[in-house]
């Protein structure tokens, strides 16, 4: 029997690749002679860079940035195998991870590092970038990262707004003609894990800004910015931006890629499936197993697992997930292909806890899940 291991990564517990061995680990301890196929992946947010520079053989560079509280932090981005492509994480520069629960605050965080990034980048004369836009801390509609790249912000008084979400609703003039000039050689691809619109219900301050800190206050101030914010590129770039799915990506990061680096926005996980060449793992493959750290109805938008099940089902391969936890709305991601989610938590335990735990937890879930596999396969 083969069974294709691709997981995304468990926030703040396991890497990809930590998820998938222990899978592996859990299915070979009922199943020694099971053929384990591990291919750890994700969807834009964090791992991205290691999947894609993994698969193609690329490099890393280090570089200082700053963080989303303009401290100073040394961070990574790589080149793929080609020495064309960049792949930058958001997430490294611009991460929520990057903060204490205390310190965040998406009407002060910005992006400003993400923009150092892709200077950096410039500076290697690579042709393509790939920002992958997952696991932002910021709602500042990327002007923090187009301030970086030499774009102006300015209130009534000619002033540049400051960086984070609370300068949106300041912005009365965008200046775009200081652009690093690199940027018109360099084709931008957005590797996007949500596909969310810019402002409303289903916008990014709606939608994730709870998670960055933001009171209920804050996010009817932040998505009021971030339509003036629209209004301002629509008036004076030309563009409309506000409703384009994947544009309210990393508190707005998306729109700002499109508007001003005329990004082509690609779900991540399309981006990562093709390089790790998925599809051709998944011949003569019985089960797929996927997962990340959370399952819940925001999962079909572009996440791992659905990217994972889909492709396993156009080839008639039923996939099951495991999660370090399931939230409303998981039973739809059945009309994906996944037969089934399934928590890793054994018992009511700390978040602490689980974290600690979760290599264990995920190899005992799979030591269940081979059970149930051999008993089925045997009776047939």
């Amino acid at each position: 029997m083969k069974i294709v291991i691709a997981p995304d990564s468990f926030k703040d517990s396991l890497s990809a690749k930590q998820v998938a061995n222990a899978i592996a680990e859990g299915l070979q301890d009922v199943m020694p002679n099971v053929e384990c196929c591990c291919i750890p992946v994700a969807d834009g947010g964090e791992g991205t860079m290691v999947a894609l520079i993994d698969a193609t053989g690329g490099r890393y560079f280090d570089v200082e940035v700053m963080d989303p509280l303009q401290r100073k932090i040394s961070v990574q981005f790589g080149v793929l195998g080609d020495g064309e492509t960049a792949v930058i994480e958001m997430a490294s520069a611009s991460g929520i991870e990057l903060l204490e629960a205390s310190q965040r605050n998406p009407m002060v965080t910005t992006s400003y590092g993400t923009g150092q990034l892709i200077l950096a980048a410039l500076e290697m004369g690579v042709k393509k970038i790939i920002v992958a836009i997952g696991g932002s801390a910021t709602n500042d509609g990327g002007i923090g990262m187009m301030t970086a790249l030499g774009a102006r912000f300015n209130d009534s008084d000619g002033h540049q707004v400051a960086y984070g979400g609370n300068g949106l609703h300041n912005i009365v003039s965008i200046e775009s003609d200081q652009l690093d000039a690199r940027l018109n050689d360099v084709e931008f691809i957005c590797a996007c894990d949500v596909d969310n619109p810019l402002t409303g219900e289903k916008g990014a301050s709606a939608v994730f800004g709870p998670q960055k800190g933001a009171s209920s206050e804050m996010v009817e101030q932040l998505d009021l910015g971030l339509k003036n914010y629209a209004q301002r590129i629509h008036h004076q770039l030309g563009k409309d931006v506000e409703f384009v799915p994947g544009s309210g990506a990393a508190g707005g990061l998306g729109a700002a890629l499109l508007a001003f680096l005329n990004a082509e926005l690609k779900p991540g996980i399309d981006i990562v499936l093709q390089a790790v060449e998925l599809e051709k793992h998944l011949e003569n493959a019985d089960i797929v197993i996927t997962g990340e750290g959370r399952i819940d109805g925001q999962t079909i938008h572009g996440k791992t697992p659905v990217g994972v099940s889909r492709l396993a089902q156009s080839k008639g391969i039923p996939t099951v997930a495991l999660a370090g936890a399931l939230g409303e709305g998981c039973r739809s991601l059945r009309s994906a292909g996944i037969a089934g989610c399934f928590s890793v938590l054994s018992k009511p335990c700390t978040l602490t806890e689980a974290l600690e735990n979760a290599e264990e937890n995920v190899r005992l879930s799979a030591q269940n899940l081979a059970g149930i596999v051999t008993a089925l396969y045997r009776n047939n």
